[in-house]
């Protein structure tokens, strides 16, 4: 998409094209540099005097820029509000066009279109938290903690979270060509992989010798709270003595769905994370009551690339004392961002609040450190930290506690 370049221009400047461009038509007047005070049409009320000057500039685009004739709205407009979530430092804030907005409502639905990977934003760079089991994206070979360098031959320095996933997200059939650096690599590779059809399958149950139940939730989404409760089903019939909750490359997803997901495992009323909003308002989550596993032996396993409501949900049980933690530190995304639409069918993603746990903890840039620390060693295929996981359950099953 074409950009309007200005030498020297500041990077706010960017966002008072998209106002001026909308208020043009309703006769905006400013007195001239003389000293006289500004008229302004009651929409664009509460703008900081500092923007007076931009508009200076817009003028004398319209004036005096040898392609002024073919000046465009809605690029410009594109590129104002882009300009204004790079200036804002978040690192959660993007802006979707009309297009891409549409497709923010798949993930409810239960599935999507697309190669079937998180991402998450780490260092300022692109980064997969998790290709999705059994996902296009898991079998051309992304791995967890892959950095995207680009998308489609496009650098990906300089987008944000939401632009590069709905870049990478398309019709099912088509292909995107991803330059991906794996961990521990030195030279980048390239990746083509066809789009299809992703299924939000979160919850996996697999039973382990002895009555040891393997719980794998690999996402938060509107159907994990049933899908847990028919595996905690057949958890019991199975005669199930104790749990390893999984939450390893799980990247999060709805606040909803992991109170829900705590309240089979805590006590009614109690508190599984807390947040606080820009004006300090505080906001409660708390359990609510029928939990089915309420007293089995349970392990939580979690790594660098657990992130989000997988960390509220460890931290939740660690300060209440109802599981051990075991694995890496996890990733440390623990904010609320919202979706806010646009009158043109766009939309804008920024921060408005973040998240605790019980105690306190700021999730955010921190993540959670296990209660007992278990690394990988480099080129380990056998799934050391599951075993630590299952003896560490064995031990809480003996003890009664």
């Amino acid at each position: 998409m074409p950009r309007l370049r200005l030498r020297h221009a500041p990077a706010a400047l960017l966002i008072w094209l998209v106002v001026v461009v909308m208020v043009t038509s309703c006769s905006l007047r400013l007195a001239s540099r003389s000293g006289g005070e500004a008229e302004t049409d009651a929409g664009i009320v509460g703008l900081p005097a500092e923007f007076e000057r931009l508009v200076e500039v817009w003028e004398l685009l319209q004036r005096e820029h040898i392609d002024r004739a073919d000046l465009d709205g809605k690029t410009l407009s594109d590129g104002a509000i882009r300009g204004m979530r790079q200036a804002l430092d978040d690192p959660y804030a993007g802006y979707l066009t009309s297009e891409q907005f549409s497709l923010e409502s798949q993930d409810i639905k239960g599935f999507f279109e697309g190669i079937g990977a998180e991402v998450g934003m780490r260092d300022g760079r692109i980064t997969i938290i998790a290709p999705i089991p059994d996902t296009p994206a898991e079998e051309a070979g992304i791995r967890p903690g892959d950095v995207i360098l680009e998308i489609d031959g496009v650098t990906t320095q300089g987008l944000s979270l939401l632009e590069s996933v709905y870049m990478i997200r398309g019709e099912k059939g088509t292909t995107v060509e991803l330059l991906v650096l794996h961990i521990n690599s030195n030279e980048p590779v390239s990746i083509i992989i066809t789009r299809g059809v992703i299924p939000l399958n979160s919850v996996r149950l697999l039973m382990q010798i002895g009555g040891i139940g393997h719980l794998r939730l690999s996402g938060f989404t509107g159907t994990t709270e049933e899908d847990l409760k028919e595996a905690l089903d057949r958890f019991e019939r199975s005669q199930g003595v104790g749990l390893i909750l999984d939450l390893r490359n799980n990247p999060g997803g709805l606040v909803s769905s992991v109170v829900q997901v705590a309240s089979q495992f805590l006590k009614g009323g109690q508190l599984v994370l807390y947040q606080i909003d820009a004006d300090g308002r505080r906001t409660d989550w708390n359990t609510k009551s029928g939990g089915k596993a309420l007293d089995v032996p349970v392990v939580v396993m979690v790594n660098a690339f657990s992130a989000s409501a997988s960390e509220v949900l460890s931290g939740a049980f660690m300060d209440h004392n109802r599981a051990t933690v075991i694995g890496t530190t996890t990733f440390g995304k623990g904010s609320v961002n919202n979706l806010w639409p646009l009158d043109d069918g766009s939309g804008i993603n920024f921060t408005v609040a973040r998240w605790f746990t019980p105690n306190g903890t700021l999730i955010e840039g921190t993540g959670i450190t296990p209660d007992v620390v278990s690394e990988v060693p480099e080129g380990e295929d056998d799934d050391i930290q599951l075993d630590q996981a299952i003896e560490l359950l064995k031990e809480l099953i003996a003890s009664g506690t």
